[in-house]
């Protein structure tokens, strides 16, 4: 079914964007139920006595750097994507182009606000952390491969994609890498965490939109827009 599509592969050793939830600024644990500093900085110390260590923080942290990396490998993080069914495995994704990821993002940022917000007449804004990840592996190249197999972009449709997935995950693939449904950038799904390393922080974004309207707002520095973008355009 797939033979005439998996032929080419690249050894790819390079960065890779990866666009996840973050905050500018750092928040603090225990200010919404601490009376006191004192009782803030009683209840931080006892947190970090229990605290699990990690020899690569950037890596395996659970709340901050370990969602670049570990976060779709975790069974219970498992959902459906273009390239998995979300019962078997899950893959992570990154963008081989910086507006990529924005554009990639910005689409399922407004699919979130519609699903919870779609009747609000207001400015919702989202905060994001995107990160330079270091991919180095063999990957299935597909670039190019959607003008035969336009299945490989469907905006909507999964099931094609989730089958090829399934089947590179069944051969111990590492990764594709894919052109982009939203935009023409590029993609890379991978299916193994291990050809992964080197996380780096690359910016902040602000995303703001009003959901009965369809505008998506990118600032980089706060108060200066990078991107105006229409979900419409995307979905």
């Amino acid at each position: 079914m797939f033979g005439n599509l998996i032929r080419e592969v690249i050894d790819y050793a390079d960065d890779v964007y990866r666009n996840i939830k973050g905050i500018r600024e750092s928040q603090g644990l225990f200010d919404d139920i601490a009376a006191t500093k004192d009782d803030q900085a009683v209840a931080i110390a006892a947190e970090g006595l229990e605290a699990i260590r990690s020899a690569a923080p950037l890596i395996t942290r659970p709340f901050d750097y370990g969602m670049v990396i570990t976060y779709p490998f975790i069974p219970q993080n498992w959902q459906r994507t273009r390239f998995s069914d979300g019962l078997k495995y899950g893959v992570w994704y990154g963008s081989l182009e910086f507006e990529t990821t924005v554009y990639e993002s910005v689409h399922h940022w407004q699919r979130f606000l519609l699903d919870s917000y779609a009747t609000e007449n207001r400015t919702i804004r989202g905060e994001r952390r995107v990160f330079l990840t270091r991919a180095k592996g063999i990957l299935v190249d597909l670039l190019g491969k959607e003008t035969a197999r336009p299945e490989l972009v469907h905006r909507s449709d999964y099931s094609f994609t989730n089958a090829l997935g399934t089947y590179l995950q069944e051969q111990a693939v590492n990764g594709l890498l894919v052109r982009s449904a939203r935009c023409e950038g590029r993609n890379a799904a991978i299916f193994r965490k291990e050809i992964l390393s080197g996380v780096r922080d690359h910016c902040y974004l602000t995303y703001s939109s009003n959901p009965t309207m369809d505008e998506v707002t990118v600032e980089r520095a706060l108060g200066d827009v990078l991107l105006t973008i229409r979900p419409s355009s995307l979905m």
